[in-house]
């Protein structure tokens, strides 16, 4: 090779390793947020909701699922079954850790933080997260926030209970506990913090109807086969406590709420207590 082609070759390697540098840094920091997030929030994102099925093989379910959650819950297509009867938790202080995960808030339980009956099948409480707006709707109606309390059996069946808050004048007591916490954890992620001892009676919303249905987790892996039940008793927020979940959150997952999903033709059962008594 003589030394001019010698050169324009050697120029040309450059070039092309300039240009890889360049383009590498952006690309391989977003393929490692990708990497790790797994998943957002974005819509239209390639790792968004409606992507979230093609990401990995395992995550399948999100896509071609036909029972995931959140859904609609529609006073048409609600019926009304008081066999199902009151709500029975039996919750206890517990200790728990607080962890920032980048797409949700979520206190864990570490000690037995009691269980939730249904059906004769005890679920324990592991852990809850938040939303930001609510993620199931009522009648169309998309509320500011979703406190999620999440049950498993001892054969890692699923519960979980479902409280939608409204910004409003009144502050909910059980995130004004944990405000100091969710402060401290807004710049980190993955890093559990203990804080001490929490009474998850605080967060279980306040009146006995609700909604019950059988749907899925409403992140990656979208696992089917959830008993889902949702408070029909809408809680009051502060709107400073929803920005405090969102400030803490990455970027694109501030408003971290699923799409709803297709009912296909599932039931979706209320109890409430007095059959006679009109909900407005």
């Amino acid at each position: 090779m003589g030394p001019a082609r010698h050169a324009a070759v050697g120029t040309l390697l450059a070039a092309v390793v300039l240009l890889l540098s360049a383009a590498v840094p952006g690309a391989r920091a977003q393929a490692e947020t990708e990497h790790e997030e797994g998943f957002s929030y974005i819509p239209g994102a390639p790792n968004g909701p409606e992507n979230w099925g093609k990401i990995k093989p395992q995550w399948a379910n999100c896509s071609v699922g036909r029972m995931q959650s959140p859904i609609d819950l529609s006073h048409e297509l609600a019926k009304l079954v008081q066999s199902l009867g009151y709500l029975k938790t039996f919750y206890r202080p517990a200790e728990a850790t607080i962890v920032n995960s980048g797409h949700d808030v979520m206190v864990s339980f570490k000690g037995d933080a009691g269980s939730l009956v249904i059906n004769g099948t005890t679920y324990h409480l592991r852990q809850l997260h938040w939303h930001t707006p609510s993620e199931h709707t009522i009648d169309g109606r998309r509320y500011d926030m979703e406190l999620h309390l999440v049950h498993q059996t001892l054969a890692n069946k699923t519960a979980v209970i479902g409280v939608l808050y409204e910004i409003g004048p009144i502050r909910d007591p059980f995130l004004q506990m944990l405000e100091p916490f969710i402060r401290s954890i807004e710049n980190t992620k993955d890093q559990p913090k203990d804080i001490g001892v929490v009474d998850p009676n605080g967060a279980r919303g306040s009146g006995s109807a609700y909604y019950r249905y059988m749907g899925s987790l409403t992140t990656p892996p979208c696992t089917e086969g959830v008993v889902w039940t949702v408070v029909r008793k809408i809680s009051p927020v502060a709107k400073d406590q929803v920005k405090l979940l969102r400030d803490a959150l990455q970027d694109g997952n501030t408003m971290n709420a699923r799409p709803l999903q297709e009912v296909n033709n599932r039931d979706i059962s209320i109890f409430r207590p007095k059959p006679h008594h009109h909900y407005h």
